[in-house]
């Protein structure tokens, strides 16, 4: 059974109805912006060492292309705002990096042998760790189904309460 005091969220509440009629809050809209794509060359820069370079190079295409793949989309639907620029510049850092230990883990085995034998492979815990931060972006930035049934369109205020005409 469903808790009956967990918040639905808005849409949820539209759809199912409201039987204590209780106003339902819009949420806050951040003024439009138009979001620059940061200088990746900064984020993951240049090294002299061969393997990092390469590596530096792969991540910044890889956060290049995700901030070209989700920030057309979450203007139009989310209405991103200039404030939205660095939660969307740490995401796209987020994927990259998790990407790395993706390639590392690939590259090297899950399992490395050190001092003390048999070890699971470092960059496992840090990509759990970048997976649990990446999902506080996703549902941040509503890049999933559960979480865009959170917000509301930008200019969506035509006054009609029904969302399904």
């Amino acid at each position: 059974m469903a808790d009956p005091h967990r918040k639905r969220p808005q849409l949820q509440v539209v759809r199912e109805g409201n039987p204590g009629k209780r106003p339902i809050k819009p949420g806050v809209v951040a003024p439009p912006g138009d979001l620059q794509e940061p200088d990746w060359r900064e984020v993951f820069p240049a090294s002299k060492n061969r393997a990092i370079r390469g590596e530096n190079i792969r991540a910044r295409n890889v956060a290049r292309r995700e901030w070209r793949r989700v920030v057309p989309v979450l203007t139009k639907t989310a209405g991103l705002g200039d404030v939205d620029e660095a939660l969307v510049r740490d995401y796209c850092v987020c994927v990259a990096r998790l990407d790395q230990c993706e390639r590392a883990i690939s590259r090297d085995g899950m399992l490395m042998y050190g001092e003390r034998g048999w070890q699971k492979h470092g960059a496992t815990t840090i990509a759990g760790q970048y997976r649990a931060q990446l999902k506080v972006y996703v549902r941040e930035l509503g890049l999933s189904p559960s979480a865009r049934a959170g917000i509301k369109p930008p200019g969506d205020d035509d006054g009609d309460d029904d969302p399904f005409d």
